[in-house]
């Protein structure tokens, strides 16, 4: 009682009487507007701290759930990914890999994703494929990009918009299963001319690391010559069975190679993207709780100065009227 009269006393000794703040207002006229109003600035100032601290906390409570979530995901993912990668590799081992062959249709199909806040996955995917247009462009070369992911169509279509024949996105909206990349590859190999097709997707390693990967499927037409010639799998020392034609299982075996290949690298790319986002949340649920640490202290040290200002000139206006 005896503090709260003592606060009501002082505001009505400053209202009658020139404080030593407004004095020297009077005297500065590059005076700060709290200092003119002492009464108004510790409410302003607390008030503004105060909001970024709520921002920020909220902040820190996404971060945090997109984070757990993230983590719910990528268990369940990363399994169905390491099982994948044993419907491809036969297709190594029988028909090679060759990603140095020159062919003159080039296609880059950049697996990307459709959303971000997940670390540079999408970023590393389309400089691979910029620098594969690149080494794989020529004057009598036709170079194409077939782009899956929201991601990468945004960044690709900056500077290589003439060159993009087909975009695809939203195959993460519901868990990724073959038959869906199934469908997708077929659509690809009716819709798009080529002699090779180059996958790029970024290989997932561990949460905190990925690897930028492309695998390269040739035509039925350029495996033969290849076959032939010796640089890929020699595929004269099988036995045919069924009365189909060497053409013919060629290009059964690139179809069914390019639908493996897609789904083990559609996972890879979604396994990789969980774990940067995994990441890239705890980083940013760490920055937050750092900066509110700074601002609480920012806080308290704006309260505090505010209370000393007051009862500094509380206790001069019942000196003065005391004098």
């Amino acid at each position: 009682m005896a503090m709260a009269a003592l606060r009501r006393e002082g505001r009505r000794v400053l209202l009658s009487t020139p404080s030593p703040a407004a004095a020297m207002a009077a005297r500065s006229p590059a005076t700060s507007h709290q200092e003119i109003a002492p009464l108004g600035a510790r409410s302003i100032s607390t008030q503004i701290v105060r909001t970024r601290m709520k921002s920020v906390r909220n902040i820190q409570k996404i971060t945090k759930a997109m984070k757990m979530v993230a983590a719910s995901k990528l268990r369940a993912v990363q399994i169905r990914t390491e099982n994948s990668r044993g419907l491809w590799q036969p297709f190594t081992a029988l028909l090679g890999d060759a990603p140095s062959v020159d062919v003159k249709k080039n296609v880059i199909v950049a697996i990307t994703s459709d959303k971000g806040l997940c670390g540079g996955i999408n970023s590393t995917s389309v400089k691979v494929s910029k620098a594969l247009h690149k080494l794989t462009a020529g004057p009598e070369k036709e170079n194409k990009y077939v782009i899956l992911g929201e991601k990468g169509k945004v960044q690709l279509i900056r500077d290589s918009k003439n060159d993009i024949e087909m975009t695809i996105s939203e195959i993460q909206k519901n868990p990724i299963n073959y038959t869906q990349i199934a469908v997708l590859a077929d659509d690809i190999l009716k819709n798009v001319e080529y002699d090779a097709l180059r996958v790029v997707f970024n290989k997932f390693q561990s949460v905190i690391s990925f690897k930028p990967t492309m695998t390269t499927i040739l035509s039925p037409e350029v495996m033969e010559n290849q076959s032939e010639s010796g640089k890929v799998g020699d595929l004269d020392s099988y036995e045919i069975e069924g009365g189909e034609t060497k053409s013919e299982i060629l290009q059964n075996l690139t179809e069914f190679q390019f639908s493996c290949v897609m789904y083990n690298a559609a996972l890879e790319n979604a396994c990789s993207e969980l774990g940067a986002r995994m990441s890239a949340m705890d980083s940013s649920s760490r920055n937050a709780g750092d900066m509110l640490d700074r601002l609480t202290l920012t806080y308290n040290r704006t309260r505090q100065a505010s209370i000393t200002t007051e009862l500094t000139e509380i206790i001069s206006g019942a000196s003065a009227l005391e004098g």
